[in-house]
């Protein structure tokens, strides 16, 4: 067999070869396939045919010394490689279309997609190995011989291929048995004949097989789709059925999107470029750009957007995704922005950052695909903060993303569509935020227009959350009942519903975004003092004597359908204190939460009434714990035993901090550690912080930190004096983060060892098989006392014990 095959595969590669070219053009001519379909086995087809051609050639040239001989050998065999993916890549398309409108899912599997990543490494490879040998190379007498990479280029298609037989198999029975079989024979085959090919030199098997299958696949997807037009008859009958069924419920979701968007207004921009604005400078500000610098940057951002003035209203304010279209229409915003720009010749900044702020890092941005470091600096830094507010703002088709999930956004971004450098700035600006103060709502326009709140049925309808800190809010509403809210037995008084969400909105407990965002209802409190605990651990409401001159300019007395309110919201550690005021009466509402490391928001609703949220006013100074009257006793996690140093319990990001510890020539610290009940993210872990200051106390006189190390394998550069190289090194015994979370949870007892020799410190130490090292060089030489604190977030840190060696 193979002699037969070796004396004749030449003639067998030009026979299938022609019949791919005549298959290519049937296909063409062919009505019964869908258009994508269509376009995806012509692709097969044609791609098959010019893999056989060329693989044709290879036999022919090879050994041939003369020039032509030289050139036809080398192209040949790098289109031979080429195509061999491109058949590949055709065939995902397939797939594609098989995915949606064969197997009904409503997008293709992500499997797919990795394997067209890794076709394009195959790519990429090849078009490397094309001037580095690393595929394979040619000898003196112009043959062909692999090279040392050639396996990796062999096993890149044969992954793709695996990925999708996996798709195949997986949906097998929603296919046709007429699609199904020739699917897995395609991508069987071809392995059969790659084994084959390893111990075959000098026979293309695997070329051959997937050519033959490249035929198959046609055919039998010609005859299949007969057998489907059949069918269409057939069941022409009952889709017209379904379809009176559907048009209900067609009619019902049409009518419910027509009232949201005579309801919707522009939330998007509301705002937008204020905040752009003012994130930009604090990233330029952070990364040690200069104050004027920093001010340019912050007038660009605020102008980053003009072109959209030249786009139509109708697409700015669309509700839902853009078509492609319109999608053109908005890529030429920056241009636009520029043009307009460009004519004020004294600031030329102002043009750049409104061209260039929808360039990616990776070059696949517009409108001018500037890649890396071409991209100006402004834009890359506008680029990052446009993208923190696009996902922390609402838009018509969501609402804005947690923060976790935007941080998670930026990790996945840094290096393709952002600056490395900007994009983690922005990550650190995250991990500082731990209130979300980056979308706080400072005043009543800030609730992305939802300062207005109409109520049926009690809470049909809910203000978005206002965040409750140890800033006392001072919320002033306006509250219009209803005409007919005594007829129909209400009681229109407004009511604050006490929770945690992480999109700061209220949810049905029982659906399943609820779940998603961990939402938690502590409870629900009328301004007339009536209260209901749901999640709380109690709760104590007080009627208080009221401020008769806090409403004396208020005119709302006049109108018995009309009434004022005042309400101070505050939260101190794992109590809420909420003061309401109105014309008549003032009470006073204690809320022991179930821990300190939950947040709380307050959302107002009510029924038969309309709600105006007027005012939203917080105080400059934080208050103490004095100011909250304890109606519970604190939850704590550190009873045990300390050790050398007080236990600390850390319920949010950095809020307490050890003892400073003295960094000695060799410093050994032992402790155990406990992610909290709260915590959900990979950073809720303890934290190293290397610091200076007069009193060895984190925030003591003249505090500097230089380096904020996290076990989860991240570290932050915190002073401009400072060097440092983190290596992370995950163990054989690590699992995958969310195992590592679990044994966060289950607490875990750690060793951290530091040397010093001057002012360069070498810490080394190890969390559930995520081992680190970390260099940490302090260049400031007027720095003599280093100290390292413990820290973290949401995590109880016990029995602490130093060792040291001078």
């Amino acid at each position: 067999m193979y002699e037969f095959l070796k004396t004749y595969q030449l003639y067998i590669m030009m026979v299938l070869s022609c019949i791919c070219g005549t298959l290519a053009v049937l296909v063409i001519l062919t009505k019964t396939l869908t258009h994508r379909r269509k376009l995806a086995i012509m692709s097969l087809e044609f791609s098959a045919m010019l893999l056989l051609i060329f693989d044709r050639y290879c036999y022919i040239y090879r050994g041939n010394e003369t020039s032509l001989g030289y050139w036809m050998v080398r192209i040949c065999n790098f289109l031979v490689f080429f195509f061999t993916l491109a058949v590949v890549y055709s065939y995902n398309q397939y797939l594609r279309d098989l995915s949606t409108n064969e197997i009904g899912l409503s997008k293709s599997p992500k499997r797919l997609l990795i394997s067209d990543i890794l076709l394009f490494i195959g790519l990429f490879l090849l078009i490397l190995s094309r001037f580095t040998g690393f595929y394979y190379g040619f000898d003196e007498s112009n043959h062909y011989y692999r090279s040392g990479g050639f396996y990796i280029c062999f096993s890149i298609p044969l992954i793709a291929s695996f990925l999708d037989l996996s798709i195949v198999l997986e949906h097998f029975k929603k296919l046709r048995k007429g699609i199904s079989i020739p699917l897995i024979l395609f991508t069987l085959l071809p392995l059969i004949g790659a084994v084959v090919q390893v111990f075959a030199y000098g026979l293309s098997v695997v070329n051959i097989t997937f050519v033959g299958m490249c035929v198959a696949l046609y055919v039998f997807a010609l005859i299949d789709m007969n057998k489907v037009i059949d069918r269409a008859r057939i069941l022409e009958i009952e889709i017209l059925k379904e379809e009176q069924k559907n048009s209900q419920l067609i009619f019902e979701q049409t009518a419910q999107a027509l009232s949201y968007a005579i309801d919707a207004k522009d939330k998007y921009t509301h705002g937008h470029s204020l905040r752009v604005a003012e994130y930009s400078r604090r990233i330029a500000k952070a990364v040690g750009i200069s104050e004027k610098e920093c001010d340019e940057i912050y007038y660009t951002g605020l102008l980053h957007d003009v072109g959209k003035i030249g786009i139509k209203d109708s697409i700015i304010n669309k509700d839902g995704r853009l078509t492609e279209e319109e999608f053109a229409y908005i890529k030429a915003h920056p241009t636009i922005g520029k043009n307009i720009l460009s004519s004020i010749n004294k600031l030329p900044y102002l043009s750049i950052g409104a061209h260039y702020h929808h360039e990616r890092y990776d070059g696949k941005g517009y409108p001018s695909q500037l890649k890396g470091e071409d991209i100006p600096y402004i834009a890359r830094i506008i680029a990052v903060a446009d993208a923190y507010d696009a996902m922390t703002s609402k838009r018509s088709y969501r609402d804005p993303l947690p923060q976790q999930k935007v941080r998670e956004e930026f990790v996945k971004g840094i290096g393709t569509q952002f600056d490395p450098v900007y994009a983690r700035e922005m990550i650190h600006m995250i991990d500082l935020d731990e209130e979300y103060n980056m979308q706080e709502r400072e005043d009543a326009s800030a609730l992305e227009g939802r300062n207005i709140v109409f109520c049926e049925e009690y809470r049909s309808d809910v203000s978005e959350g206002i965040h409750v800190t140890d800033y006392t809010s001072n919320i002033r509403i306006r509250c219009l009942s209803d005409e007919e809210a005594s007829d129909k037995g209400a009681s229109p008084i407004p009511t604050i519903v006490l929770f945690d969400s992480l999109d700061a909105r209220t949810h049905d407990p029982n659906d399943s975004i609820a779940k998603e965002m961990i939402y938690f209802e502590y409870a629900e409190i009328r301004m007339d003092g009536k209260t209901t605990c749901h999640g709380a651990r109690k709760i104590k409401s007080e009627k208080i004597k009221t401020d008769p001159n806090r409403f004396s300019s208020e005119s709302s007395g006049k109108f018995h359908h009309i009434a004022l309110y005042d309400i101070e919201a505050v939260k101190y550690d794992d109590h809420v204190r909420l003061r309401i005021y109105s014309l008549k009466d003032a009470y006073d509402i204690t809320i022991a939460l179930p821990d300190s490391a939950r947040y709380a928001y307050i959302g107002l609703t009510g029924e038969y009434c309309t709600i105006n949220i007027e005012s939203i006013n917080r105080a400059e100074h934080h208050v103490n714990e004095n100011e909250i009257t304890r109606i519970a006793e604190p939850i704590s996690y550190i009873d045990s035993p300390a050790g050398d140093i007080p236990n600390i319990q850390v319920n949010g990001w950095c809020s307490a901090s050890s003892k400073g510890i003295p960094i000695n020539d060799v410093t050994q610290i032992t402790f155990h550690s406990m992610s909290l009940p709260t915590a959900r993210l990979v950073w809720h872990c303890p934290y190293l912080s290397i610091f200076t200051s007069d009193d060895g106390i984190v925030h003591g006189p003249n505090y500097r930190e230089f380096c904020l190390m996290r076990l989860d394998g991240e570290s932050w550069e915190t002073d401009d004096y400072v060097k440092t190289n983190l290596q992370v090194m995950k163990l054989d015994g690590f699992v995958d983060w969310d195992t590592w979370k679990v044994k966060n949870k289950e607490g875990f007892d750690c060793k951290i060892l530091l040397r010093r020799n001057g002012n360069i410190i070498t810490v080394n130490t190890a969390d559930n098989d995520v081992e680190l090292k970390n260099t940490v060089n302090v260049l400031d030489e007027n720095v003599h006392d280093l100290y390292l604190a413990l820290t973290g977030d949401q995590v109880a840190i016990t029995n602490i014990k130093i060792s040291t060696e001078n």
